[in-house]
């Protein structure tokens, strides 16, 4: 990976070798804004060469791109008559651009059906870029999962291969995407809000994650892509096998228990029992030795005491950032300290002063970040736990404030469930 592009993320991101995009939503995009639906798939050919280009600027080296369906033909003949003209466009705007930047272009899909001009600028386009390696750039025009299926099996019928050498190996060299170092997709992004991948590469997605962005494609930009990456490398992949990874074995109940206890005397500044209940709390759920446990409450509560006294903002996130290294480099997580102190210390901000889930949107969105990045989970998985925490922060501001014990109580409750979420996504 290219300095270029290690700066672009947090250090321990895992970008994926391999993304297929699913470019749904032109149509609805023209619509929306009163355009001729044409005019929806030209912006989207648009954005699909900025965020090719973005994926390479990433670090991604295949990535494909689904133009065109074997049902689509269907579409009225204007479309389809546009689309082609479209496609034969962008591969002789994209050629310089494959050259230059040592792409190899591949088409997946039947060849048989797609019109003489555009059949002939495919065809140049592989040839003149086969021998180029750096980065591969599958388009899929006229393409269907059960339909690469289908014309492999026959492809190894008319070889004359017989039942017994049929493998998982031999079948791939039939398949389109044959003799590619990434054949197998690792992040499948499809936007407009749909969540279905209609049979696009079946073989080849059998372990992708799936990523569904809400916007319509012409709308999906470079950052988009970007947050799509950080997604995907906060989850854990196993293929099927057991997972590496370090498990948290702390009793939900009892860190809840701790840490109310210790919300509760943080008002005082410098207590020996409020010392006691964060090494506790730091010891239980985190498993740290009792010297590490005395460093890691060292470093928040000098962040808390900035938070109650002052808002010495920058000063808690260094605190933040202190414990969260710690914390990093004891359990051996992925993360970068920075990143996580700022989103933190942001999450303390936002829940100032809360008292009501409808004010509290900001806070849940960051916490969800937090626990997303801290624990490389994807932000669905995270949601839930985000939640339960902003719920419980909400009823101890209550409790803080003077409305009653009861809210001790249900921040307790919140704080437990929060924690046994957060074990049942990485456990």
């Amino acid at each position: 990976m290219s300095k270029k592009t290690t700066s672009l993320f947090p250090k321990g991101t895992k970008v994926p070798d391999h993304i297929a995009i699913i470019p749904d939503g032109n149509r609805r995009w023209a619509r929306a804004r009163g355009l001729h639906t044409l005019q929806g798939h030209k912006k989207g050919f648009e954005a699909a060469v900025k965020v090719s280009r973005a994926a390479r600027d990433f670090g991604v080296h295949t990535v494909t791109l689904w133009g065109f369906s074997t049902e689509n033909w269907d579409r009225t003949k204007e479309e389809i008559n546009y689309l082609m003209r479209l496609y034969a466009k962008l591969i002789d705007d994209y050629l310089k651009e494959a050259k230059k930047d040592n792409v190899k272009i591949v088409h997946l899909g039947r060849k048989d059906r797609l019109p003489q001009s555009l059949l002939k600028k495919i065809n140049y386009a592989e040839e003149t870029t086969k021998d180029n390696s750096k980065y591969i750039m599958n388009i899929a025009i006229d393409y269907g999962g059960q339909d690469d299926i289908i014309r492999a099996t026959q492809g190894m019928i008319r070889d004359g291969v017989t039942a017994e050498k049929v493998d998982k190996k031999l079948f791939e060299k039939y398949l389109d995407t044959k003799n590619q170092p990434y054949p197998y997709i690792d992040l499948i992004i499809r936007t407009s809000g749909e969540q279905r991948t209609s049979g696009f590469l079946l073989w080849q997605s059998a372990y992708s994650e799936m990523y569904w962005e809400n916007d319509h494609f012409p709308d999906f930009t470079a950052e988009k892509l970007k947050a799509a990456i950080l997604d995907y490398s906060r989850r854990r992949r196993r293929f099927g096998g057991n997972d590496a990874e370090e498990h948290l074995r702390f009793n939900p109940e009892m860190v809840a228990k701790l840490e109310v206890a210790w919300w509760r005397l943080r008002k005082i500044p410098e207590g020996t029992r409020f010392r006691d209940y964060a090494l506790k709390h730091l010891i239980e759920q985190y498993g740290f030795s009792k010297d590490i446990a005395k460093k890691a409450a060292k470093y928040l509560l000098t962040a808390f005491l900035e938070q109650d006294n002052g808002r010495n903002w920058v000063k808690a996130i260094r605190e933040v950032r202190k414990f969260y290294k710690l914390l990093r480099d004891e359990l051996k997580l992925a993360f970068e300290p920075s990143l996580v102190a700022s989103l933190e210390v942001k999450m303390w901000r936002d829940l100032e002063g809360k008292d009501e889930v409808r004010s509290a949107g900001e806070a849940e969105e960051t916490a969800k970040e937090l626990y997303a990045e801290v624990y490389r989970i994807s932000l669905l998985q995270a949601a839930k736990a985000a939640h339960l925490r902003v719920m419980a922060n909400i009823e101890r501001n209550l409790a803080e404030r003077g409305f009653g014990e009861q809210h001790w109580v249900r921040a307790e409750d919140y704080l437990q469930r929060f924690y046994r979420a957060l074990k049942e996504r990485v456990a």
